[in-house]
Parts: C-alpha cells; structure tokens; sequence
C-alpha cells in the first residue's frame, strides 16, 4: 500500500509560515492534485513530501511509515520536474536506466522496465535520440519515464507542463491521464492551472495562503464549492459574484441586485431566510446566466442588460456586462449574441446559483 498522510505539517521560512498547519490523506492508486495561486504552498507541500524540504512541524507517513527524517532516496518515490532535467550527454534509454544503474539492478531488467515504460509512453522509437533531438513533448514523456522504470510507490509531478505550449499541453494531460491508468501508481501533482486540475484528479485539493480551502472530486468543488474562494478558482471564466440584499414577500425570498431583482428558488428558503436583511454575494456561473430558453433545472427567471462587451469564443460566445456595480459575465450561443452596447434579454438558471456570507467568505 502506498497511501500518503499528512498530519498538521507546518513549513516556516523564519517568520513566514509557508503551510500552516494542514491534513491530507491520500488513498493508494490515487490521482490527486494540489492547485492554487503562486505562494499558496502547494509546490512547498510537494517538496515536503519528497523530502526536499525539511518540515517545521507535524508527520508525514509513506505506506504507513513517518519518513519526516528519512532521505528523499530512501522515501521510494520518484519526482517529474517542471524543467524535465535531462542529461544532454546521454541518450533516451541511457537518461531513462540512469537511476537504475545507480542501484546496480541487472542489466536484464533494466532493459525490461525500460523498453516496458518507452511503451506506456509511446517513445520506443526514440531511445537511442539525446534530449537536443526531441521537442518538448518528448523530454516530457522521457522525464516520466524516466520515474515510471523505478517502479516507485509515489509519483511527485512538479508543474510539468508549464514549459509546453496550449496545444502540447493539452496532449500531455491526456498522455499523463493513460499513463496513471496503466499504471495505476499513486500520484501527487502540482499546478496553478484549474483546468488541468479538474482534468486530471480523482480529488482536488484546493489551497490558498497555506492551508487547504477544500478538497473533493472536480464536479464535487465545481458544483459545491465551500468558500468564495474555491468557487472563484475552479471554473474559467470564473464564477460571477454579484452584491445582493435578502428581502421576504409573500412569494418568498428575493435577491435585490440594483436593478434586478430575481426571486430565490423556493428550496433554499429555509436555508437562506436567517440572511433576511442583510448584505450578500450572489453567485452564479456563467454558463447559467444565458439566453432566455427553458432551463433543465425549472428554476430560470428573466431580465435584461446592457452589453458592454462581446468575445466570440467559436462554440459559444462570451458577453460582459454589469449588475450592481459588478462586472458580470455570461455565456450565449454565438447566433443569440447581440452587439455592444445593445439590450439583451437574458435568463438565470437559479438552481444553480450560490449565496455567500461576505463576513466569512462562506457558501451558506
């Protein structure tokens, strides 16, 4: 078994606490990536599980076993650098057996777990090249399996695919995504972009100014994230959050926005009526603040605003307006657009919208 546990682990560079505190246990076999903002401590985190970095305070276990005062060669896990740190001397096959050698494993099965992970990797072709004679794809796939012939019980990817460009890295998610398949390793990523979080993961852990925000499957935080911070990250664009006050008629609860008023579905009356009075965030996303159509939810309910700007997307068209003094946004199929500066009837599919305690940053 090869589950990774973290206990109220701490990393302070003198005064400034790095990671504050936090927990996380990590299933065998599981896929799970760390996301978030630059210096939000998700690639100190990582490090600290290599043993890279020293931790300041708490335990972290491998397989069970705490490994805080263990050497990183000992921790049995191997580590895909952002950089892919190659040996530019050396060919594909000589790069991918180096560690190998190191350990003085039989030359047979170095051969074996070599010409095994080329395969995975679809780089077979390539083992007699040196890194100056492939693209950066290719070094990406040699520094993966360049770990996978280890055979480690963790895989430590650190931002990987910052180097590539849009397209590559798009290929990459995939590749990285059949490779865990395959071998079905438990693996911890690191990166600052969402998407490829909510891609790649089993269980995304979100974190934010060194302690975690939330963790839980990519539609479990896309659909009910648990702090305007979380439900601001993950999605892209990024979900709109709106200055409302609560109000109660006869009809119900009503979410006052400058000049739209949109009535709250009934379900979260009791939910939302201690908040009666008082100033909130409305959330929605923007995929459900469209044109005026039936929605599958039954809860969508019309109004109309002035277009400030309009970005054709291909598929779908993005449209940015603004509702309380907040610039909001909303996607529409590109024939329903209408041009800045015009009027447009639009609809909000309100089961899908979230209300936030601005004191606490809260979902309620």
């Amino acid at each position: 078994m090869a589950q990774v546990t973290l206990r109220k682990v701490v990393k302070k560079y003198d005064d400034t606490l790095a990671v504050r505190g936090i927990d996380l246990d990590i299933a065998d076999k599981e896929f799970v990536v760390l996301v978030g903002p630059s210096g939000c401590g998700k690639s100190t985190t990582l490090r600290m599980i290599a043993g890279l970095e020293e931790i300041s305070d708490g335990d972290i276990a491998i397989g069970g076993t705490v490994v805080n005062d263990v050497p990183p060669k000992d921790r049995d896990i191997a580590m895909v650098f952002q950089n892919y740190a190659l040996y530019p001397h050396m060919t594909v096959y000589e790069n991918m057996s180096f560690g190998l050698r190191l350990k003085k494993v039989a030359k047979d099965e170095i051969k074996r777990r070599v010409e095994n992970a080329a395969r995975i990797l679809d780089i077979t072709e390539l083992l007699a090249r040196k890194p100056k004679q492939l693209s950066g794809g290719q070094r990406q796939r040699v520094a993966m399996g360049r770990a996978i012939v280890r055979d480690p019980k963790v895989f430590l990817f650190d931002e990987p695919l910052s180097n590539l460009d849009a397209k590559l890295r798009v290929q990459m998610r995939t590749e990285i995504k059949k490779v865990h398949q395959k071998v079905r390793t438990t693996t911890v990523y690191v990166t600052h972009d969402q998407v490829e979080a909510m891609t790649l993961a089993d269980r995304v852990v979100v974190m934010n100014h060194g302690v975690i925000e939330q963790v839980g499957a990519p539609n479990d935080l896309y659909h009910a994230p648990k702090t305007k911070f979380v439900a601001g990250f993950i999605g892209s664009p990024a979900m709109n959050f709106i200055p409302c006050r609560l109000e109660q008629n006869s009809g119900g609860l009503t979410a006052h926005m400058g000049d739209v008023s949109l009535p709250l579905p009934a379900s979260r009356t009791e939910r939302y009526k201690q908040y009666v009075g008082r100033d909130m965030l409305f959330g929605l996303r923007p995929e459900h603040m469209t044109e005026r159509r039936p929605h599958a939810s039954g809860q969508s309910e019309n109004f109309q605003v002035t277009v400030d700007v309009v970005e054709p997307m291909g598929m779908e068209t993005l449209l940015y307006f603004r509702i309380n003094g907040e610039e909001v946004s909303a996607r529409v199929e590109p024939t329903s657009a209408v041009a800045a500066g015009q009027v447009m009837p639009l609809a909000a599919d309100l089961g899908h919208m979230h209300l936030i305690d601005p004191s606490t940053d809260k979902v309620v």
